[in-house]
């Protein structure tokens, strides 16, 4: 069977315009999806502006990709969480920073599904309590190395990068995640970030505020961004452990604090020097 390439040639040169535009009118958000539901509201955008897509180039614009996967629940919510106001809010803040052409409508995919080789990202959270089935496991090694992109995020501890770690082997058994240095380009890709961003939870962010924790578990202090490699470089997946770049997705129109802090200053300009490389190595 002939795969189709999971990266399309549609990628502009970005044009970022001043962080400060981040400021536009926050909004409230709607409650999340029912945790199990799978069930995404596009309908309901809470107030997320919208735009038109060329229907010329319907095809040829960035669409932000969530996997689906079945956890067997020890940690975290599962692969809803945050959803869908962090997946609608990022597109439209790439849209709106960016000249990368967004669809304001994201999408959330199994990896068994076929229509997951148009895209050539995609987005997997919480997988501390992730399992693979078999055939989830080849198609993401197929997916990875037929040139698709995976960011995963917003898992804390030992524990949890434990279970994640033996997953992702089964994956790639002889490939090694990587810590990524703040050297390394992806850290200055669109905004020169000046160290790693860490970004907690509201929750956690509102009871610690005015003081330097930022890590949710004691044994979390430390934020990890590890990449893993093809055999000829291309950088296959950015793992962020120990952060929750989702939830300043989510969150931002709900406290000014965490927006000025951690929406602003870390979630978004991570996140889409997180796109940027991808699209464009």
């Amino acid at each position: 069977m002939t795969i189709r390439p999971a990266v399309r040639i549609f990628v502009p040169l970005l044009v970022v315009a001043l962080l400060a535009t981040l400021v536009v009118a926050q909004r409230s958000r709607r409650s999340r999806v029912a945790e199990g539901a799978g069930i995404q509201d596009l309908t309901d955008r809470a107030g997320i502006p919208v735009w038109d897509v060329d229907p010329n180039f319907k095809s040829d614009v960035f669409t932000f990709i969530r996997l689906r996967y079945k956890s067997w629940g020890r940690y975290g919510g599962g692969w809803e969480t945050d959803m869908p106001d962090s997946d609608m809010n990022f597109s439209f803040r790439l849209q709106q920073l960016t000249s990368l052409k967004v669809d304001p409508v994201p999408k959330n995919l199994e990896l068994t599904d076929p229509e997951l080789f148009d895209y050539p990202f995609i987005y997997m959270i919480e997988p501390g309590g992730l399992e693979f089935s078999e055939e989830e496991v080849v198609k993401l090694r197929h997916y990875l190395l037929n040139g698709g992109f995976l960011m995963v995020d917003d898992f804390w501890g030992e524990a949890e990068w434990e279970n994640f770690y033996r997953e992702i082997k089964r994956v790639f058994p002889d490939r090694e995640p990587q810590e990524l240095p703040l050297e390394h380009p992806l850290f200055h890709a669109v905004f020169n970030l000046k160290e790693k961003p860490q970004v907690p939870s509201i929750g956690f962010a509102q009871r610690y505020r005015g003081t330097d924790i930022t890590w949710e578990r004691p044994d979390a202090k430390e934020v990890h961004y590890k990449g893993i490699f093809d055999d000829k470089g291309r950088m296959m997946a950015i793992i962020c452990h120990n952060t929750d770049l989702g939830d300043g997705w989510e969150r931002e129109g709900e406290d000014e604090y965490y927006f000025r802090e951690f929406s602003e200053k870390k979630a978004y300009p991570m996140g889409i020097n997180i796109v940027f490389y991808a699209m464009t190595h």
